[in-house]
This record gives C-alpha cells, structure tokens and sequence, in this order.
C-alpha cells in the first residue's frame, strides 16, 4: 500500500461494480478520498440533471462511508484552472475513468502530459462503455453507418479477454484532502420544480440493478414490439442510470447474455447505437456544434418564439406532441417512440432548428447525454449520419392513432382530453361539441394544419 492518498475523480461514476479506476485507487491506497468538480456553467443548461446529481451524491456518500471513504465536492469554473492548482500539490496519486466525449478526452490528454511532467502517479480506465473509441473499417475510417458499426463493434466485444470482476476494498480511517468544499445542497436546483421526480425516480445503484433485472425477467421478450406504445411499460426505463454510471453497459451486456429470450439482440442493438453515438461525435466533431451533413448548413428554418413556447410547453394542438412534452416537463423522461414525433414535428411542421429542440431536451431530461441527444436530433432531422431521410416526415395524427389507439398515454399527460372519444382523440378540432371539449379555451387548436406544414417542410428540404 501507497503512504500517500490515492484521488478518485468521480465524474458519470455513481457505482461500486465496475467502476476500475475507484477500485484500483482502494487497491493501491490506504488512503482513499473521491472528490467531485461541480462546474456550475455546465449544469446552468442541464436543470434536470442537478436533482439527479445531487440524489446521486448523497447516496454515494452514504455508500462511500462503510468503506470509510470521504466524498469531497468542489465548486469550480474551469477544470484547468483546478488541476493547474492540484499539480503544485505532490503527496496523492490520480485515477479516473474516462468519458467518452471528445472535450473531456482533450482533456486527459493536458492531464496526462502535465501529471507525467510534475512526476504525479496517474492512471485512466475504461469508462462506461462497451468498446472504446477504437472500432474502424478494415480500411481505418470510422463507420458512418450504424448496421456494420455494430456488426463489428459487437465481434470486437465478444474477443476481448474477460476481466476478473474486483470490488472496493475497506479502509480503516477517513482521510481528507481538498479544503474548500461545499454542501451537496448547493447542486440542487433553486426552483423546485424537480420535486416531482422523487415520484418517478430514485437515483442509486440499487434502482438501476433492480430495474434492469425487472425488465428481463417481465419485459424483455415483448421489447421488440411493446417499446413503441408509450402507454406501456415496454422499454428499459435505464437510461438516466446509464448516463450518470449507476449501471455498466458491461453488467447490462452480461445479464442479457445468461438469458435466451426473444428480444435480448433488439435491446443490445439499442445499446449499440449509444456506442455508435460515441463514436460518430468523437470521429467527427463538428457535428456537436452544427449539422454532420454540411448541406443542411443552408436549411431556411425559420424563428418562431411564439411556436417554440407552444411546442415546449405542450401546447401544439396536436395531442400526442402535447403529451410527450408534458411528460418530459413532468418526469424528466420520455418514452422514445415520443420522443421521434415530437423531434419531427419541432423540425420539419414548425421548420425550427433542431439545435433549439437539443438545447431544450438538454435542459430537461434525467438521461441527457451528448452523444445521444445530438445525434438522436440530427437523425429525426434528417442531418445526421445514417439519419432518416428528412421527407420522412412523421403525421402526429396517424403516430397517435397507431401507438396510442385507445389513448391512455394522451389522457394521462393531457387530461383536458379525457372525455374526447377515441376517434377525435388525436384530431379533436374534428369533433365539434363544446360540450366536451371548448377547442381554444380548455385545449388549444392546431398551431399549424399538417398537410400545409408537410409541403412546407418539403419545399425548404428542396432548397438545399
């Protein structure tokens, strides 16, 4: 064991299984201590996810003091200008795990450089992913396509030498480390509004391994169908567990290999694309800030802050658009199949800019994630690699009357409808009795008529 303290820089790490680089430092170490940098700028645009970070730190904390290791939070602006301080310093050793986005891995590399510099002991892991940035054609260009990506990526997996599974091991005092530190408290939002997660969430190791091995057991054989009815619990539900390393893709990978069921390959393929997301924004990433296809860089959106407000908000007219924003205002998630038309319609019926539809689902939801949201937006917007084609132009009229027939998913999230009968659900300016719903004052009507906002759409996708 190491006299000096070994420093686990804990980022999108919040578990025990799996997590190489907190092992190896409790390993190695008799002196352990995870110190978390809060970069305020960062969460300022990701309100959802300050709840879930602060429920997520409180937790491992707690989780942390059986082994009697402290959790140290510190507030910065900048990680250079924090680390630029901490190489001054010469009694600890560094670990940590890797993130898989093009910024941060920049930035092991400054770390790398200047911890071999100062002559500091450091040691960087596999983060939270299947395969690192390193599945290429047999040529060496990387896949823009995701069928041959993950036809590839998954051989690559499958040879790679098993690791032997390794736990955090107990220290027989506390020690700290960082000296101005702060409350977990101050991670959470300032509004309140994040309250009602606590109905819909519990931000642990434990919810993600029990969530995963419920949809196994009960979902998992229907997945390849009941994931598209937003009515029914057909889909994983791990996704915000994913994203802030509640759960290892690998344990995810694992458990789905002990079991010959009927669903497992569409459910990994889904895991696949998260892995095929990584590796599109790392290979080319300029499309974090703009569109992967440059032809769209002259795309005629158009500004509308009135459309905007209405799509945000849930108030399109159109019922399941309305539906899905509501549940995501009010759970921070929302189901996938939604999360397609409500992308389609902001793109192509309003002919605003996705990146307004990427900033706001960023803002938002419990499972945000760089490398998905960008690309799930450039995909329904018709910009991105391997996306769909941008006349695929979803009808939120007929998507509803097929994923949500009998219309539990609308009436839940969009109670004023619930006396609307099935067939003027989804249309219900065709149904004409204010006696049940007064269309303009309890419910809004159409912001836009679909089959003029679909032409419209394909006159502009003409123009480039």
């Amino acid at each position: 064991m190491k006299k000096n303290i070994g420093l686990f820089w804990l980022k999108d790490d919040f578990r025990l299984k799996k997590n190489l680089a907190l092992i190896e430092a409790t390993k190695n170490h008799e002196k352990v201590v995870v110190f978390y940098l809060y970069k305020k700028i960062k969460y300022d645009n990701q309100e959802a996810q300050k709840w879930w970070l602060g429920k997520s730190l409180e937790d491992f904390k707690r989780k942390l003091n059986y082994y009697n290791i402290n959790i140290e939070i510190i507030k910065t602006d900048s990680y250079k200008s924090f680390f630029d301080k901490l190489f001054k310093k010469k009694d600890f050793s560094i670990y940590w795990n890797r993130t898989y986005e093009p910024n941060y891995l920049s930035f092991d590399k400054y770390l790398s450089k200047n911890l071999t510099l100062n002559k500091i002991n450091f040691k960087i892991f596999k983060g939270n992913i299947l395969n690192e940035i390193d599945v290429k054609k047999g040529d060496g260009t990387p896949f823009k396509v995701f069928t041959p990506f993950w036809r590839t990526a998954e051989k690559f997996y499958l040879e790679k030498i098993p690791q032997i599974e390794k736990k955090i091991s107990k220290r027989k005092n506390k020690s700290s480390f960082f000296k101005e530190i702060i409350n977990v408290q101050e991670v959470y939002p300032k509004k309140k509004w994040f309250k009602k997660f606590d109905k819909y969430w519990s931000p642990n190791e434990e919810s993600a391994t029990k969530e995963l091995k419920s949809f196994i057991s009960n979902r998992i054989e229907s997945y390849s169908d009941a994931r598209n009815f937003p009515s029914r619990l057909g889909t994983s539900k791990l996704s915000p567990y994913i994203k802030h390393g509640q759960i290892h893709v690998e344990t995810i990978w694992e458990e789905c290999a002990k079991i010959k069921k009927k669903g497992v390959n569409k459910f990994l393929a889904e895991i696949g694309w998260r892995e095929f997301n990584h590796s599109l924004i790392n290979f080319f990433p300029h499309m974090i800030k703009g569109n992967y296809s440059k032809k769209f860089d002259k795309f005629p959106w158009k500004k509308n802050p009135t459309f905007l407000q209405a799509w945000k908000k849930g108030l399109t007219g159109y019922p399941i658009v309305d539906a899905g924003m509501r549940e995501l205002n009010n759970t921070g998630w929302m189901h996938n199949r939604v999360r397609m038309i409500v992308g389609s319609f902001l793109v192509k019926h309003l002919l605003i800019n996705w990146m307004e539809g990427e900033k706001f689902f960023k803002n938002c939801l419990l499972d945000y994630n760089e490398a998905n949201n960008i690309s799930g937006w450039q995909w329904v917007s018709g910009c991105g690699a391997d996306a769909a084609p941008y006349f695929r132009i979803f009808n939120p009229i007929l998507q509803g009357e097929k994923f949500d027939k009998e219309g539990e998913y609308v009436r839940k999230w969009v109670p004023e409808l619930k006396n609307v009968p099935n067939k003027f659900l989804h249309k219900p300016w065709e149904l004409k009795n204010d006696n049940i719903i007064r269309l303009g004052k309890e419910y809004p009507y159409p912001i836009v008529n679909h089959e003029q906002a679909r032409a419209k759409a394909l006159n502009a996708f003409k123009k480039i």
